[in-house]
């Protein structure tokens, strides 16, 4: 018990509080890059255009059967032989925008095709675009079907954040490895720690996405 008590002074508290805060601001910034540029992928991969949707689908599998460690790597360590040196946290969010968009992709186009076509030829019939269409008809039905995956997938995401330590990115996971470093006896209560503060980020998402699901129907 004592050790669970030294564990959490104030110091150590307030440093895996820093480490919090880096991770949401990862997380945030990732969440909102991916779900832009996947829902954009997803619907190019939707569309079926010549070529194109082709190419974005071999891109989007590509990536996801790569190991997200790997593109970590490539973004910290590789980009730098071709001459883009990103710093530790815009390269973390980098690539787990790469990453999640991918996996987002999926989720969109599998969203899309969920809804029945007949909506689409309703809505062209009434004199609708076809981009109208998917815009004002179809992504908002879509939406509801897809926020269950897409809120699962984000929380891997705020859990996959961890994964950056490789690069040092001063996240929860890595304050939390300075502290049990300095002393072994607060492993356990730091690994406590993380499990309640990973559990109340993730959990918040849950809860949000119960929001907009009960405000959505």
């Amino acid at each position: 018990m004592q050790n669970f008590i030294d564990a959490y002074s104030w110091v150590n508290i307030r440093f895996l509080l820093q480490g919090l805060g880096i991770t949401i601001e990862i997380s945030v910034a990732s969440i909102i890059c991916s779900f832009i540029i996947g829902t954009l992928l997803g619907i190019i991969r939707y569309a079926k255009i010549k070529y194109v949707s082709a190419i974005v689908g071999f891109i989007i599998d590509l990536i996801r059967n790569l190991p997200l460690l790997l593109i970590i790597f490539f973004t910290y360590f590789g980009l730098p032989n071709i001459g883009v040196k990103p710093e530790i946290i815009p390269a973390a969010i980098m690539a787990l925008t790469v990453f999640e968009s991918s996996m987002v992709a999926e989720i969109v186009r599998s969203g899309i095709n969920s809804i029945d076509y007949a909506q689409t030829e309703g809505a062209l019939a009434n004199g609708l675009t076809k981009w109208q269409a998917l815009r004002l008809i179809v992504l908002p039905q879509a939406i509801k079907n897809m926020l269950p995956a897409l809120v699962s997938q984000f929380i891997s995401l705020v859990k996959d954040t961890s994964l950056a330590t490789i690069i040092v990115l001063p996240e929860l996971m890595y304050h939390a490895q300075i502290i049990y470093g300095q002393n072994t006896n607060y492993i356990i209560p730091m690994f406590v720690a993380l499990a309640v503060l990973y559990f109340i980020v993730c959990y918040s998402l849950s809860l949000l996405a119960r929001y907009l699901d009960k405000h959505l129907a």
